[in-house]
């Protein structure tokens, strides 16, 4: 897959030249980071472009980029069914629980998902356990970030042919070091500038490989009839069911629609917008932002494997390989050097939010939910995020499967811990602290442990357990979430409760800007 690093130095000057860029705005922006606020939220002074391409930017990373193809790769058009909702959750993540959020945010310090449960619920908890579930979700997410990385770095640097199967460590290595340094000098501050530049780059970089990689293969005609008739992939690999199954494909599309309510690198954007008005117009920034930057996936994933049905290409021994496959075999000098400058801009932008939301689940979230605060919160953010990026290290070096199915287990985490909570709670008053804290509890537990069964215990064919061979765990962890936190909800009643009351208290000021 690799070529020699000097025989593309175009590709090793983007590197470079992009590696200069985000320096200089690191700098920058340890400047302006002077306190926890900056640090966290930015100094919630973020205007309404950079609040959308951040967004998106902080969403679409390594996972799209590099695990989309991949996915595509192996299952086919069914993986399309994760890119499906972009046609409606911007609108529903911006107008929904992210309007709420930002409201919130005008009447109470809350820099978190889990300030905001507290504020709503008063439940140490709910707000530890909402905490718990952002430290796995971007452990999981981060090290899917690090594993891309790595085989992007392999690719263009050609690690694997000096250092053998050892290039990948020594790959996630550098880029571990690269976007734990850069988180811990400008926390927020430069992650959210930065996601500007890089959404930007993602945009026209997904665009410009989408054309080159329908070219390059013929022509959308041309790649239908190729994989039609290839015996490796077929008519089904075109269906819109693909290589998976009904039970599949919905699932994914379940889990990323109703899923993005809960996604916390998302949602802490809303509370960095400077002005709450400006959301009306978010949902356009972001979904324009989001279908541009999806052209790369969709372009690489039908490309590849018809150059490799065309024989044109060799069959891939990995499928995360697809798109540094096709960049250093097919595509010009300069547009590689962009292309892989676009996909390390998607992962840095998206890593370094989720060192950020770590970090501060670990020093501000857990220890206020323990009555145990942390006097100089900036100082211990930088140092959390030294350690959650090393927890991250380790995961991608040990994980053994697609970049995208990591992602996909990481965005079920945050989906079924949070969604439901944050979707149903913040605009359901008779949801109370317990049925929080028992739907949280429900989503997170229950998706590490079907998660660990599909991963470890290889139950597929087994005929009493089915469920992992069909349905994404995910989905499942998911569902039972929202039917716990419903039933709860109706079925006991809040211990803040008098015997005639059936509705949780919520402050005066919380409940008015939950209400508008």
């Amino acid at each position: 897959m690799t070529l020699p690093p000097a025989a593309r130095p175009g590709v090793l000057l983007a590197i470079a030249g992009y590696a200069l860029i985000i320096v200089v705005i690191g700098a920058w922006s340890a400047l302006r980071t002077r306190d926890a606020r900056d640090f966290f939220i930015a100094g919630q002074r973020l205007g309404l472009w950079v609040t959308g391409v951040a967004t998106m930017s902080s969403a679409f990373s390594g996972f799209v980029f590099i695990g989309g193809p991949g996915l595509t790769y192996r299952l086919g058009m069914s993986s399309l069914f994760i890119c499906l909702p972009v046609g409606f959750t911007a609108a529903l993540l911006c107008w929904t629980v992210g309007r709420r959020l930002r409201l919130l945010a005008e009447v109470r310090e809350v820099y978190t998902i889990p300030d905001a449960l507290a504020c709503r619920f008063g439940s140490p908890a709910a707000t530890s356990l909402s905490a718990a579930a952002i430290v796995v979700g971007s452990i999981g997410y981060l090290a899917a970030q690090l594993l891309a990385l790595g085989v992007l770095l392999e690719a263009a640097l050609g690690t694997r042919e000096t250092w053998g199967e050892t290039g990948l460590a020594l790959a996630i290595g550098a880029g571990l070091l690269i976007v734990v340094g850069y988180s811990f000098i400008g926390g927020m501050v430069a992650g959210a500038y930065t996601d500007l530049v890089q959404g930007l780059l993602m945009m026209t970089t997904a665009v410009l490989v989408f054309g080159s990689a329908v070219h390059a293969a013929g022509g959308l005609s041309q790649i239908g009839t190729s994989i039609a008739a290839s015996p490796a992939f077929g008519d089904a690999f075109l269906e819109p069911l693909g290589r998976a199954s009904a039970w599949t494909a919905f699932g994914l599309f379940f889990v990323f629609g109703v899923g993005t309510l809960g996604q916390p690198h998302m949602l802490h954007k809303f509370f960095m917008l400077d002005d709450p008005r400006k959301l009306r117009w978010l949902p356009s920034v972001l979904a324009g932002s989001q279908t541009l930057s999806l052209l790369m996936w969709v372009g690489l994933g039908l490309a590849v494997p018809a150059l490799v049905a065309q024989g044109r290409m060799d069959p891939l021994e990995h499928p995360d390989e697809a798109t540094p496959a096709f960049l250093l075999h097919f595509a010009s000098e300069p547009l590689a050097g962009l292309a892989i400058a676009g996909a390390l801009a998607a992962i840095m932008s998206t890593a370094d939010s989720f060192l950020n939301i770590a970090a501060a689940a670990l020093v501000r979230d857990l220890p206020r939910a323990l009555g145990r605060p942390l006097r100089r919160e900036l100082a211990w953010g930088r140092w959390a995020t030294l350690a959650v990026g090393g927890a991250a290290g380790a995961a991608a070096w040990l994980y053994g499967d697609l970049i995208a199915l990591l992602g996909t287990f990481a965005f079920g985490t945050f989906a079924a811990a949070l969604a439901p909570v944050l979707a149903v709670g913040l605009c359901w008053e008779r949801v109370h602290a317990r049925a929080a804290v028992a739907s949280i509890a429900t989503g997170l537990s229950l998706n590490l442990i079907l998660e660990l069964i599909r991963t470890r215990t290889q139950l597929a064919d087994s005929p009493w357990w089915p469920l992992t061979a069909e349905i994404p765990p995910a989905c499942l962890a998911l569902a039972a979430s929202f039917v716990v936190l419903l039933a709860v909800s109706l079925l006991v009643r809040s211990p803040s409760h008098g015997r005639g009351g059936d509705q949780h208290e919520i402050d005066d000021d919380v409940r008015l800007a939950l209400s508008l």
